[in-house]
């Protein structure tokens, strides 16, 4: 039962990684909407950067949590 409830915890920042991805400007304005009176301008170099962050993370965050479970479980 442990294991499914750490399985759904590890899930919520992939989650937040696929939204990134796909929404980026709206991840970068988390927090800062009631900061600002009004939006701020995001530049396509940061979208794309924030983009980039995000699918680096998809791609390696399951190998990472692979390599994690299989040594845990060789013990």
């Amino acid at each position: 039962m442990e294991w499914m409830a750490l399985i759904i915890a590890l899930l919520i920042p992939y989650g937040v990684f696929i939204w990134m991805y796909f929404k980026p400007k709206e991840s970068l304005l988390v927090g800062s909407r009631g900061i600002n009176k009004e939006e701020p301008e995001i530049t396509e170099s940061a979208i794309k950067n924030t983009k980039m962050k995000a699918l680096i993370a998809i791609i390696f965050y399951p190998i990472l949590y692979i390599i994690i479970f299989v040594c845990i479980l060789s013990y």
